[in-house]
């Protein structure tokens, strides 16, 4: 005890002056619940905020769908706080005040966390956590970085990884159960959002995926949305967040990744760092904003600006420092507890910066690299308080305090009796989103230029470059070779030219994932949007390409022979498009999707039979089973069985050969009328073949997390 004593003497002595650039970068997280009718209330910046710093009594009506919350004293620390020097908030005059409100209580219990290893599973990131939140209250989660906040918000939301294990109970309204569809809320720090769509487009195409019922409704309900989070300045404007697409502020672009989720009209909303990346201003309309919501949220802030250090909004804390929970209560609560373990907020001291000064083991480094600085103040080594020991003295304090007894008599208030099971809302049907889906992606695709449009641009050049270098053949016997080598270029780069899409499949694969999280999406609905937005682009490209191609090098004039030509380039892309997803849904960086489809588009170049037959290729790998997994072999045996059956060749003044027998050296092609179509079908196989493999891959992908919640729900139900 002497040494925590002399720590905390020095800390006295040292905080006020130790309020450095690093010390202002607070993290945190938030409870928060819905009021009805509170949607639509104005914003200003002009109130002062006054509520009640009260612990509510939860009692469940019998037959009601909602929750008495009656007012009861407040918490210990809070007592004594108010009865200090520091003003407290007014308190209700009279007896308990009690009001009704539609939302839905949250409880945890002993929950903790581990993340699964190279060999075993690690510590533990969250330790034992005890705590709730309330109807029309909002809790923050703080901490420094590495602290377990994200791990425990996404572990009361059921929302964990995979790697990852949950023990202890949580209880919504007094219930072992999980968040059904609809009644809650979950906003990741990082939405993807789509640039070239307008907000009000994108929130209605949000409402399309999500609800069932009427568009009118679904469109009421968006502006809804709009007016509660304050955009309706920004409702016609593009998100953008390209280099090359202007659209709105990232403080924007946060609340319309929150609207999103207020479609649903959520019972609970999650939200992790919904101050990420924000300036002082959009940070404080941001919390200004959720505040008017009133709706139950937990919200997790890893770094607010350096300028918004007010707690006003808040009404619970849960503070976290590697996984210990140093204190549960009201914000206010949390001075005096700093206070009681010897660590008093200095007087003009920004409380969250005391707060994360004291507990974050990053100023140790700090100091001990600036410990022969000098600043205005003095010697900045006399800030030499062993943030470890704070940390087990906040710990041990907290543990042995009054606050840590009333969150336990609370926890047991709202779990002795289960009040009303939220209920889903419903989904709307696959139909419905598939056709949803492929209008989007429709108006997706033709808005940005990088999608197809760059890459017809591509492909008619490359087609250009193609035609020109082997124009003027002839029709010839001494044609033949030059003209399988023309076909075999054209089919073989264009291919390789299909690369530069994996950008903007990648940036679809993230929209989906970010769907599916929440539910909005699923791996057959975003297949079949996929492949029926992409038809019209990939059939553009193959019209334009051959026409080019075709007449350029002087194939057949024939327009039975033309529109199979374009058909059989049409499915060769088709095929191509469906291996660029089955590998950009593996990878998830640029760099592993390039050079893999690089690799492959090689290998299957020189197993396609022009370089050497498939006849002549050595039976092991390469023949078996290489030349039959590549689709450049059906494109371009299709393609010359096109060409040059039925068609002779003269030799001499009397002979005559086939065109079998002239390609017969080059290419190895079948003799029968119906092989190309043959070729065909299997490229549409194939096309279909490598979609299967992409609808495997994510709805493994799914059926682990659901098992995973699965298995949490078990290990809840018989702790």
């Amino acid at each position: 005890m002497e040494e925590i004593q002399s720590q905390s003497d020095n800390y006295k002595s040292s905080s006020s002056s130790a309020s450095s650039p690093a010390s202002r970068v607070p993290s945190s997280n938030f409870f928060y619940l819905r009021k009805p009718g509170s949607l639509q209330q104005p914003i200003s910046f002009e109130d002062s905020p006054e509520w009640e710093d009260t612990d509510i009594d939860v009692r469940v009506e019998e037959g009601g769908d909602s929750i008495n919350a009656a007012n009861m004293p407040v918490s210990p620390s809070l007592s004594k706080l108010n009865s200090g020097s520091l003003p407290s908030p007014p308190q209700p005059e009279g007896g308990a005040v009690v009001r009704k409100t539609a939302g839905a209580s949250v409880a945890w219990k002993e929950l903790a966390v581990t993340i699964k290893g190279k060999r075993k599973y690690s510590d533990k990131v969250v330790k034992s956590s005890n705590g709730y939140a309330l109807p029309g209250t909002m809790t923050v989660i703080m901490g420094p970085a590495k602290s377990g906040k994200s791990t425990l918000l996404r572990a009361i939301a059921g929302r964990l990884h995979p790697s990852a294990k949950m023990y202890g109970e949580v209880f919504i309204n007094g219930a072992k159960t999980s968040l059904l569809y609809g009644s809650y809320g979950f906003v990741d720090r990082e939405t993807t959002l789509i640039g070239s769509l307008t907000v009000r487009e994108y929130l209605y195409y949000s409402a399309l995926l999500q609800l069932p019922g009427f568009f009118c409704q679904k469109k009421s309900v968006v502006e809804e949305a709009i007016q509660a989070m304050y955009l309706g300045d920004y409702a016609n404007k593009l998100i953008g967040g390209h280099c090359y697409m202007k659209g709105i502020a990232r403080g924007e672009r946060r609340r319309v990744s929150i609207a999103r989720e207020l479609v649903m009209r959520p019972r609970i909303l999650f939200i992790d760092e919904p101050l990420y990346h924000l300036d002082s201003v959009s940070a404080l309309l941001m919390m200004v904003t959720l505040r008017n919501l009133q709706a139950q949220d937990a919200l997790s802030f890893h770094h607010l600006p350096e300028q918004y250090r007010s707690f006003w909004p808040l009404d619970r804390i849960c503070l976290l420092s590697n996984g210990n929970t140093l204190f549960f209560g009201e914000t206010l609560a949390c001075l005096q507890h700093f206070s009681n373990a010897g660590f008093p907020c200095p007087i003009m001291q920004s409380p969250s910066d005391h707060f994360l000064r004291a507990i974050n083991t990053d100023f140790d480094r700090i100091i001990a690299m600036c410990k022969n600085w000098q600043d205005d103040n003095g010697d900045f080594s006399s800030v030499n308080m062993d943030t470890a020991v704070a940390i087990r003295t906040l710990e041990a304090t907290y543990k042995s305090s009054a606050d840590a007894a009333a969150v336990e008599t609370m926890i047991v208030r709202l779990t002795e009796r289960e009040g009303p099971l939220l209920k889903s809302k419903g989904k709307t049907s696959n139909a419905t989103r598939i056709a949803v889906l492929t209008w989007r992606s429709l108006l997706i695709m033709s808005r940005e230029w990088k999608y197809y449009w760059l890459r017809l641009i591509l492909y008619m050049l490359l087609t250009l470059c193609i035609g020109t270098v082997f124009s003027g053949l002839g029709h010839s016997l001494s044609s033949v070779v030059k003209r399988v080598a023309a076909i075999f270029v054209f089919v073989s780069f264009t291919s390789l030219l299909s690369i530069a899409g994996v950008p903007s499949l990648l940036k679809e694969i993230k929209i989906y994932a970010s769907e599916e999280s929440n539910q909005h999406s699923g791996a057959l609905v975003f297949l079949f949007g996929q492949l029926l937005s992409s038809i019209p682009f990939l059939f553009l490209i193959a019209i334009s390409s051959s026409l080019v191609f075709y007449f350029l090098i002087g194939l057949r004039d024939e327009f039975s022979l033309l529109m199979y030509f374009v058909l059989n380039f049409f499915m060769c892309l088709f095929v191509n498009e469906g291996l660029l997803l089955a590998v950009t849904s593996l990878w998830q960086n640029i760099f592993w999707n390039v050079l893999t489809l690089v690799t492959i588009h090689v290998v299957m170049m020189l197993a396609a039979g022009y370089l050497r037959i498939r006849n002549e290729l050595p039976k092991p790998v390469w023949k078996y089973p290489l030349s039959y997994i590549a689709f450049h072999t059906y494109s371009i045996q299709g393609i010359l069985e096109n060409e040059y059956l039925g068609m002779n060749f003269a030799v001499g003044q009397v002979r005559a050969i086939s065109g079998f027998q002239a390609i017969h050296s080059a290419y190895d092609i079948s003799q029968r009328s119906n092989s190309k179509w043959e070729n065909l079908l299997v490229l549409l196989l194939m096309a279909f073949g490598y979609r299967i493999l992409v609808f495997v891959s994510l709805h493994l992908r799914v059926r682990k997390n659901v098992s995973l919640n699965r298995t949490f729900q078990c290990r809840k139900s018989t702790t």
